[in-house]
């Protein structure tokens, strides 16, 4: 069975999913940086596919980068400018072709967390 790669975002402080919030998967090979994925969370605060499917997962570098701003200002969440987190980059990196890595954002507006969830 081939890997592939998923992610949510919840937001801590509402207690529930984070819908509508863009997220954008890179590609990492030294100074460069290659869009692969971009989605927008479904209701569920996942995207609706595997955001890197099995086709075309490989061992590497990658990089999430959640727009975290947008979501905080369409919820009302913002607060003053300039936001405390208006993008939240995860760079992590895999190494097995054949697992099923997830990466999970639980968002507030004055922070976060992740782990390599199942």
């Amino acid at each position: 069975m081939a890997g592939y790669l998923t992610t949510h975002v919840l937001d801590t402080a509402r207690g529930q999913p984070a819908a509508g919030l863009k997220i954008v998967l890179y590609a990492l090979s030294g100074a460069a940086r290659t869009v692969l994925a971009e989605v927008v969370t479904n209701a569920d605060g996942r995207s609706d596919d595997p955001i890197l499917p099995a086709d075309r997962f490989a061992p590497g570098v990658y990089e999430l980068v959640f727009h975290t701003g947008d979501y905080l200002r369409a919820t009302g969440q913002a607060g003053a400018a300039p936001l405390f987190l208006d993008e939240v980059p995860i760079r992590f990196g895999i190494s097995d072709a054949q697992a099923h890595y997830h990466v999970p954002l639980l968002l507030s507006p004055f922070g976060y967390s992740t782990y390599r969830g199942s």
